[in-house]
């Protein structure tokens, strides 16, 4: 069996911010890990991604896979996969546009922590 290249996974893996609630974004940031990978990927800029590898949590990788999971499913974020490295980015502008305000709001009152 050779090795290749994994394709980009699809844009539209992640779900539809249309059919996710409010309390249900609120519920997956309030877990003080999950509201630090959004911190740190948010810092990226706008459009800024981070691979998995690049974030500096005090959890350990399977913790870590399941905080991304948990926030993925919420549709905080949205990854992707090249080769063997998974990128994640903050859905910010999806996010505002079905929840104006939200996210920027919690980024800010969590940046004096």
């Amino acid at each position: 069996m050779s090795k290749t290249a994994h394709a980009p996974a699809p844009a539209d893996d992640h779900p539809d911010l249309a059919d996710i609630e409010v309390a249900t974004v609120l519920q997956s940031l309030a877990d003080p890990v999950r509201l630090e990978i959004v911190s740190q990927v948010a810092a990226t800029g706008s459009d800024g991604e981070l691979t998995c590898g690049q974030l500096d949590l005090p959890v350990g990788k399977s913790t870590c896979s399941h905080h991304l999971k948990s926030l993925a499913s919420a549709g905080v974020i949205a990854e992707r996969e090249e080769g063997t490295r998974k990128f994640i980015r903050l859905r910010r502008t999806e996010l505002e546009r079905r929840f104006p305000g939200l996210i920027e709001s919690v980024l800010r009152a969590t940046s004096g922590r």
